[in-house]
């Protein structure tokens, strides 16, 4: 039997604090489990996939990503996006839904993703804070962690920042823009006076890379380590140093996504 397959892309939104991460995996609740509970709520079948543009670990939140739906042999009807969003879990939000076609793929498509780690020290937060940021206890030098920070952007070879590589990982890669700032994007009353967020921008990471780079920054404003020994993970005579300190994905927020090309 012929099958004809209709093509979307729906841009997401969701706080990752309750869930494992979005890949599906038994027994434990992830986002990509909710996301295609829905679906075949709303479409009554199951006769449908879908792809995500990239994966998010546990804990970790989006405020913008997007995933591809795969239907078979129907297209959807105009109140799908309404019915859809509506029955999503309170954490989990649809933007927006765009038809596509065979000739897009969501995770080859080239994309710019900025991604964002929030945190304090000093003064405890408040424990509403938890699902957003980090408390760290001790004090921070912020103006050391900049400018390690900074070593990061550009080509390099970031297998010290690659969680368990094989022999077949690619580990060269490029970041456009790493910097530590305060938080100016996100407010609330019970966050704390001053807050922090490590920006990073590139074309793609490798597995806990930013969350392996926030740890080793941590390192180096509470005085672990210098800038010297950032400077040696990142230099390509060297073999890979393995880290031990993984930020915690709490944190961490896919802030955008950006398609280089026409979708």
């Amino acid at each position: 039997m012929f099958r004809k397959r209709y093509y979307y892309i729906i841009e997401l939104q969701y706080l990752g604090f309750r869930y494992h991460g979005w890949q599906k995996q038994p027994k434990v609740n992830t986002l990509q489990r909710m996301t295609e509970r829905t679906v075949a709520y709303v479409l009554g079948h199951t006769n449908f996939k879908i792809l995500a543009s990239g994966r998010t670990d546990a804990k970790v939140s989006a405020n913008c990503t997007f995933v591809e739906l795969f239907v078979d042999n129907e297209d959807l009807q105009p109140d799908f996006f309404e019915e859809f969003n509506a029955n999503l879990p309170q954490d989990i939000r649809a933007l927006s839904i765009k038809e596509t076609d065979a000739n897009f793929n969501i995770i080859q498509h080239p994309k710019l993703k900025e991604y964002i780690y929030f945190f304090s020290f000093g003064k405890k937060f408040h424990p509403f804070c938890s699902p957003f940021m980090l408390y760290y206890k001790s004090q921070l030098d912020i103006q050391k962690m900049q400018e390690a920070a900074k070593l990061f952007e550009g080509n390099h070879d970031f297998r010290s920042y690659c969680h368990r590589p094989t022999k077949d990982t690619v580990t060269n890669g490029s970041i456009e823009v790493c910097e530590i700032v305060k938080n100016d994007i996100y407010t609330a009353n019970f966050f704390p006076e001053d807050s922090y967020m490590l920006r990073v921008k590139g074309l793609g990471f490798k597995r806990n890379q930013i969350r392996l780079m926030m740890g080793a920054l941590l390192d180096v404003g509470s005085g672990k380590i210098d800038i010297a020994f950032i400077k040696s993970t990142l230099n390509p005579e060297m073999d890979r140093i393995p880290l031990e300190h993984i930020a915690p994905g709490s944190g961490l927020m896919l802030n955008s996504v950006e398609f280089l090309d026409t979708i």
